[in-house]
């Protein structure tokens, strides 16, 4: 796995499932991401050992705090490069989320943030 974008990529969809009030499962993680389901079952397995998610045996996936806190903070750097792409730059919603998914893991801290405070404006 690599260690950030893999990370993240599932961490996000993880948190998504969860704010949709929806059991985790593997398979459904699969799905969404278009993986194997070994590659995801490694995945979970990384994520467990890092401190990101819990699971129980052929069961749900739940996330930690820190799990949480990670989703969170990746899926809040994917709305607003989303919302700043649509805004600034005049990119379709479509593009916009698809590059948006891309950036979001590479992004200096500093960018981030001018772009959060960009976006807050309106």
């Amino acid at each position: 796995m690599k260690p950030t974008e893999s990370k993240e990529m599932y961490l996000k969809v993880i948190f998504d499932i969860y704010l949709r009030g929806q059991e985790i499962r593997s398979v459904d993680i699969a799905k969404i991401l278009g993986y194997s389901k070994p590659s995801v079952s490694r995945g979970m397995n990384i994520l467990r050992d890092e401190g990101y998610i819990n699971m129980e045996p052929y069961g749900n996936i739940t996330l930690t705090e820190k799990g949480k806190e990670t989703a969170k903070n990746v899926k809040m750097r994917h709305i607003y490069l989303t919302k700043y792409l649509i805004k600034s730059l005049g990119i379709d919603e479509t593009t916009a989320m698809k590059d948006a998914c891309h950036i979001e893991h590479v992004i200096s801290r500093e960018a981030m943030e001018a772009i959060e405070n960009y976006v807050k404006e309106d």
